[in-house]
């Protein structure tokens, strides 16, 4: 019986209960383990068993008396022994049978490898709930259907409970894959360059066991350094994002989100409503939780080799060492559009390149010790390098001629980058032959090694990324005292809209709707002139589109003549402002998805968000540190903070205008699209121009 590998414990928690058994199982089950090579059931089995599995295996297969040379059971009832895990094999219309046999048995939990459930719609829906359905009813933990199984590598608990052909080797990185045939791809890339995985699931379609559960399990596995993640969709992003914002402050989590074109906006009116589309959500959750989004698979494998095997920086420089100039010219533009900086190197560090090197070196950053460079100087410049305070990383490359040995100038850059604490990342540029031996030198002293300067720069920015996310203080949300206000659905009137804009604090230009011309008068008197006519209309959402605004009226005469001109068939009203001039437009606007809930988006207004779309985008609620950041995110932010002797606005006021109107969308849930546009910033506070509000 294996013994179970010492962890920390887990607590009762629903989200992680039963997961000991699917990983840590002391006897397996393979419902549907076939005689007939190439059959899924067969080769479970053939992995089970040549994986290194250390607990007791059970064929389960009434047409076979033994499989694989181990005696089978008709169904999994009839074994006498407990079992913890069953992996289930068979045709879509006999698993919800397989799974009922499975809770009589008292078996803890299931992976289903089987399709034809809700992926299919229609009676595979119908199906894949009757057996939810079931395994939550009897506390069985379930993963997939429509999966390709689970692994684990850890010494003691090895388990092959897949059908891939690949099982890297132990290392501290976990993954899980929603697709199939992408987890497949996954772990034989894994394998190929020598990165150790600790754990995989395949979701499929993450009927019971989701991401939430296995980031949460992964968090209390002292193994695990670094979790990957291949999303399609979510699942429920509320329960995702308390979860992954606590355990990215110990783990890095790394996730390729698919789906990343624009749908579903067109029936928005608002512009948060149009550019907040899922996309843009997901990239939001996902910042904000401290996850690192990469595009591509081949992008997920080159910052996870760094993250989980590097010391964070201690900042963004970057020391480059090349015996090849056109590689180092790569780096530096890889270097500087990434965001990290070329370390200045000092006046001694240069000196003592310069008396090591040829004369035809450069000891300028990058450092080009030209192609006669051995392995004696990769040693002895990598040592001074990381012994340079200006010099917070260091990428190594080597582009090997003809008379240089890689294998040695790999050996002395491992063995200088294990002295010190500063990360080393290594580009070799050299044939498939040689990289495997130069990654097998590797293995020992955890260095990456990459075969393009590109993808070892982007793996060092993720390091960089990796270090300012938890630098990054967490922030608090401030609560704000309000009255709720009763909110009726559509286009809200200007009543409701002034009244929603002053419950949460939110000043706003002084003004009123007029019914009549001797009303808008009174109004414009009131508040002072010039002021602005606009037509109040609840069927129009942007009223210069249709010459509904009228600016820069100067007296009463020119009031009563924008309010007949402005009057028109299904116009309430007329709303009747001051005239602001002065300050930078910004807008301010809430979206809320069913599955997402409310996504706030800042940026500069008028035509900066309708042409250039310069905003940034947070997930409810929003503290005040991630507030700061998307007023300073936005590419337009010189503009905000002063140009060319202009005072920079109320970055203040600004921060606490955002939070307020984070309140706002959670305390009213029903409002689906919300936007303060302008919103015009002053040197001493802020004043909303006009605001949009959609209730559902």
């Amino acid at each position: 019986m294996p013994k179970r590998r010492r962890r920390k414990s887990a607590s009762a928690d629903g989200g992680i209960r039963g997961l000991d058994r699917l990983f840590r199982p002391r006897a397996v089950a393979v419902i549907g383990a076939s005689r007939t090579d190439g059959t899924i059931g067969r080769e479970i089995l053939r992995n089970l068993v040549g994986g290194g599995f250390e607990g007791k295996v059970f064929p389960v297969n009434p047409h076979a008396d033994v499989v694989h040379s181990i005696k089978c059971f008709p169904r999994v009832t009839a074994i006498k022994d407990p079992v913890d895990l069953a992996v289930i094999a068979v045709k879509k219309e006999l698993v919800p049978a397989a799974i009922a046999d499975c809770a009589r048995k008292g078996v803890g939990a299931a992976v289903v490898i089987t399709a034809g459930f809700k992926e299919v719609g229609g009676e595979g829906a119908e199906r894949e709930a009757e057996i939810l359905e079931t395994a939550r009813r009897h506390g069985m933990r379930l993963v997939g259907p429509n999966c390709m199984g689970i692994q684990n590598t850890l010494p003691g608990a090895r388990l092959n409970a897949s059908f891939s052909r690949s099982f890297p080797p132990p290392g501290p990185v976990a993954v899980a894959s929603q697709s199939g045939a992408m987890g497949e791809a996954i772990l034989a890339h894994a394998d190929h360059i020598n990165l150790g995985v600790t754990m995989f699931v395949s979701l499929g379609n993450r009927g019971d066991v989701s991401p939430n559960d296995l980031i949460d399990y992964w968090s209390r596995e002292e193994s695990v350094r670094c979790i990957l993640l291949y999303l399609e969709s979510f699942g429920n992003p509320r329960n995702f994002v308390p979860i992954a914002r606590r355990v990215s402050r110990t783990k890095a989590i790394v996730a390729v989100k698919a789906g990343r074109s624009e749908r579903g906006a067109a029936a928005a009116s608002s512009h948060t409503g149009a550019l907040a589309g899922a996309d843009v959500a997901a990239d939001a959750i996902l910042k904000d939780c401290g996850i690192q989004r990469v595009a591509s698979v081949e992008e997920l494998f080159d910052v996870a080799l760094t993250l989980s095997k590097c010391p964070l920086p201690a900042g963004n420089r970057l020391a480059v060492l090349t015996n090849a100039g056109g590689p180092a010219i790569l780096a530096t533009d890889a270097a500087v559009s990434s965001g990290l900086a070329m370390a200045p190197l000092l006046p001694r560090t240069r000196d003592a390149l310069r008396r090591q090197l040829v004369p035809e070196a450069s000891i300028l950053n990058p450092i080009d010790m030209v192609a006669g460079a051995g392995a004696k100087d990769y040693d002895r410049c990598v040592r001074l390098l990381l012994a340079d305070p200006t010099v917070d990383m260091v990428l190594v490359i080597f582009v090997p001629p003809l008379t240089r040995d890689p294998i040695a100038v790999a050996r002395a850059v491992f063995d200088a980058a294990k002295e010190s604490r500063k990360p080393v990342v290594c580009c070799f540029m050299s044939r498939e032959e040689v990289l495997k031996g130069i990654r097998k030198a590797a293995v020992e002293d955890w260095v990456p090694i990459y075969l393009y300067p590109e993808s070892a720069v982007r793996a060092l920015a993720a390091l960089d990324e990796r270090r300012r996310i938890l630098a990054r203080p967490e922030g608090a949300v401030r609560r704000y005292r309000t009255r709720r206000v009763r909110l009726e659905p559509g286009w809200l009137g200007i009543d409701a809209r002034r009244a929603l804009s002053k419950a949460y604090g939110i000043r706003a230009v002084p003004g009123g709707l007029a019914r009549s011309a001797e009303e808008a008068v009174a109004i414009a008197n009131r508040v002072g002139y010039p002021v602005v006519a606009k037509m109040s209309a609840t069927g129009v959402v942007h009223k210069t589109d249709v010459g509904g605004v009228m600016l820069d009226i100067p007296d009463a005469k020119g009031v009563e003549e924008a309010f007949r001109k402005l009057m028109r068939d299904g116009a309430e009203g007329v709303n009747v402002q001051k005239m602001v001039k002065g300050g930078r437009e910004t807008v301010l606007g809430v979206a809320t998805y069913p599955s997402f809930g409310p996504i706030l988006m800042f940026g500069l207004g008028g035509i900066y968000v309708e042409v250039l779309k310069d905003v940034s985008f947070a997930v409810c609620p929003v503290s005040d540190v991630r507030a700061r950041e998307l007023v300073r995110g936005i590419k337009g932010y010189p503009i905000l903070r002063g140009l060319r002797g202009q005072k920079g606005v109320d970055e203040d006021a600004l921060v606490d205008a955002i939070q307020r109107v984070s309140q706002m969308a959670l305390d009213h849930p029903e409002i689906s699209e919300l936007e303060f546009n302008p919103l015009l910033a002053f040197p001493d506070g802020i004043i909303a121009v006009d605001l949009r509000v959609r209730v559902t």
